[in-house]
């Protein structure tokens, strides 16, 4: 009797759009894979890397295709990341596959070797006498006073990578793993706030807390992180630090290496390589504190104990493509997974947060005072109304910033618009400068002079005559950081000036000298763009403008008074942070706007709880739940069509639409979306679940937005 064999079956989740999951065989001598490890499988036509979520004995009903490789020998994903995973799946209405190729790293997905690499920590191994080597001589003398140097160290004071190979080979020195140091070094006394912010938070490190720390700016937020952190690593566990954008890691990788020994970084300029071999350490316990952008947040740990979450509110920390997740949101569900403690801090909290609190969800926690006998800046309006002004700088304004430079004060020029001038405009028939692929003005940048869409990327030469007419009365209008640049050169030509955008700051390291420059100290005036806005320490700005506050208000996204409320405060932060006080003066063609002033008389608090009041009345989050699902074709009518498909899918819920994007053409793709809101998220997700995908015109694309941070 022929007897049928049982085969050992895998489950594989693969990077590709689908919902689906495969089976696919083991051969007999593959061992069998644990959960979370990687897999290399035949697909189609091609090979992919997937992960495999279960494993089975059992008599394939098909023929199945066999598994080609085994990537891992332990799991890449451990298993309360892969929970979280499926968790996302869930909410996010995402595939599973695509979802865990979002958690890993960039080389991870490629099939590179997820090994740590051997340590670059040297120590003498044996005597080394050799006194016509005077290179390896002093290596080794250097090793013998202090042992365990790192290789980047050792080359940093002279000594070459030959001189170490060398040593090593003659068996004088060898690798060593560093010491694990967990240390504080000596830093500024609490004040009495910071003080019950940090004890009310350590009383809780045992237990999940979602804490709102809402500190003025200026008032010494990090270093309530810093003592937080400190208690939590005595006790064994590592700390994770989420800041928006990488503006931020210089000086926040700075603050933290001062105090503590181990400290990892995360961030989208980093090598796919260093990426990978940080997030390994990280879950192998040889990382303490983590700090890194958005993508840090799946980051695994060997013993999680604090999640930190700096500028909470900030946009940056969702992701705007793909897999439309937030990492704020994502490090909340790990720390009430791990039962640990999460720290969200801001001078300017989400709406949502501060909903949050005011349901009992959150415990918040007060600043209100500035370090030192720093004080808040005061609030000047500028009616620019009949005003005349030179890029953008009016009279009154040049006559205020003079008085802060002979006075020794540092100022910022706050403008959100990176280049020259948003428009180049044709003075004798009106035509104006179009990106041909998007609905969108091409932007004129000087410096090297060109016209650039800020949307699909398209670089054009800059005209010298009119497309239209073929004149040569072309002009530049509005304002960008590099026209205010030129302005401020010309009205302060023998002070530094400094511009700090995407353009100049192309690499952390630029970025890094311009700020070393700005804090060596002295007069200098500096331009910028939201990259100044936020969590940066310039102690000699005694002067903030703000060139265009009107912009933020007039966009027709419901959540554009917060986002302007929120920037404006937070640049205006950056004033009269030390023994200096500070000024804040806003240029406005609207000066008597009401949420402007309201803004102004009553504090941000003030402000947010009646732009909360306004949400409430009006059905909008946080009061309810939101979805945003969006289609984008090359036929407009494509894209419609299937939006209109989907409409009539949903029930129990309120649907909007679908309508053109604000911005309705980006890459010669138009854009529809379609908005769903509820009362609950549960009435949200029950209405997403049962969606089923109509079927789509070639070459379209759509996607489902949960939370979605704009409407644009």
């Amino acid at each position: 009797m022929h007897v049928v064999e049982n085969k050992q079956i895998i489950q594989v989740a693969v990077p590709r759009p689908l919902h689906s999951v495969y089976d696919y065989m083991l051969n007999a001598d593959m061992a069998i894979p644990e959960v979370g490890t990687r897999v290399e499988v035949p697909f189609g036509n091609t090979h992919a890397i997937g992960i495999c979520i279960n494993a089975s004995v059992h008599q394939p009903h098909r023929h199945l295709k066999t598994v080609i490789r085994l990537l891992d020998q332990e799991p890449l994903i451990p298993e309360n990341l892969m929970s979280l995973a499926h968790w996302m799946t869930d909410y996010y209405h995402h595939p599973i596959g695509e979802v865990l190729s979002t958690i890993i790293p960039t080389a991870a997905r490629k099939g590179v070797n997820a090994v740590i690499d051997a340590p670059d920590y040297w120590r003498v191994a044996a005597a080394f006498d050799n006194p016509r080597a005077k290179a390896q001589t002093a290596l080794h003398q250097a090793l013998t006073v202090m042992p365990g140097k790192a290789g980047k160290a050792l080359v940093d004071a002279g000594h070459s990578r030959a001189t170490i190979r060398k040593l090593e080979a003659l068996g004088a020195i060898e690798r060593c793993q560093p010491e694990p140091v967990s240390t504080i070094k000596p830093g500024p006394e609490p004040n009495p706030e910071q003080t019950v912010a940090i004890d009310t938070v350590l009383a809780s490190t045992a237990q999940y807390k979602a804490f709102l720390l809402e500190g003025i700016t200026g008032s010494g937020k990090t270093e309530v992180y810093l003592r937080i952190i400190h208690e939590v690593l005595l006790k064994g566990h590592q700390a994770l630090v989420l800041v928006p954008e990488i503006a931020l890691t210089p000086q926040t990788v700075a603050r933290f290496k001062e105090r503590f020994e181990r400290v990892g970084v995360l961030h989208s300029a980093l090598t796919d390589h260093d990426r990978l071999q940080t997030w390994l350490k990280a879950m192998k316990g040889e990382v303490d504190v983590l700090v890194g952008t958005r993508s840090a947040v799946f980051t695994p740990f060997q013993s999680l104990g604090v999640i930190i979450v700096d500028e909470e509110h900030d946009s940056s920390y969702k992701q705007q493509d793909g897999l439309r997740y937030s990492a704020r949101d994502i490090a909340i569900k790990r720390a009430h997974t791990l039962n640990i403690p999460i720290v969200l801090g801001s001078a300017t909290p989400s709406l949502e947060s501060l909903h949050n609190v005011d349901r009992n969800r959150y415990v918040r926690l007060r600043l209100t005072q500035r370090a030192g006998n720093a004080t808040l800046p005061t609030y000047h309006i500028i009616d620019l109304r009949g005003q005349p002004h030179e890029d953008g700088l009016s009279v009154p304004l040049q006559h205020v910033i003079r008085r802060h430079i002979k006075q020794g004060g540092q100022t910022l020029v706050f403008l959100n618009r990176r280049g020259y001038a948003p428009t180049l405009l044709c003075a004798a028939c009106g035509w104006q400068a179009q990106c041909r692929r998007c609905d969108a003005r091409l932007t004129l940048h000087q410096t090297p002079p060109q016209l650039i869409c800020h949307h699909c990327g398209i670089v054009l030469e800059t005209p010298t005559t009119c497309d239209s007419c073929q004149q040569s009365s072309l002009i530049p209008v509005g304002l960008g950081t590099q026209r205010t640049e030129a302005g401020l050169h010309r009205l302060f030509s023998d002070i530094p000036i400094y511009r700090i955008d995407r353009d100049t700051t192309r690499s952390s390291r630029a970025l890094e000298t311009q700020f070393d420059r700005i804090n060596s100290g002295g007069q200098c005036i500096m331009v910028g763009t939201q990259m100044l806005a936020k969590g940066h320490h310039f102690p000699d700005v005694t002067l903030v403008v703000i060139l265009n506050a009107d912009a933020g208000f007039l966009s027709p996204d419901f959540r554009a008074p917060e986002r302007t409320a929120q920037l404006i405060v937070q640049v205006a932060g950056r004033a009269g942070r030390a023994h200096r006080p500070g000024e804040v003066w806003i240029q406005s063609y609207q000066p008597d706007n009401p949420t402007l002033r309201h803004l102004i008389e009553t504090g941000y608090i003030g402000f947010a709880e009646h732009e909360l009041s306004l949400r409430q009345r009006v059905g909008m989050p946080p009061y309810q739940a939101m979805a945003m699902l969006r289609a984008d074709a090359h036929d407009p009518s494509a894209a419609k069509a299937f939006l209109d498909a989907c409409k009539t899918q949903f029930h129990g819920v309120e649907v909007m639409g679908p309508v053109a994007a604000p911005l309705a053409r980006i890459a010669d793709r138009s854009r529809y979306q379609l908005m769903l809101l509820a009362p609950t998220r549960t009435k949200l997700h029950n209405a997403l679940s049962k969606f089923s995908p109509p079927k789509a015109a070639r070459n379209l694309r759509w996607s489902i937005d949960i939370d979605p941070y704009d409407s644009l």
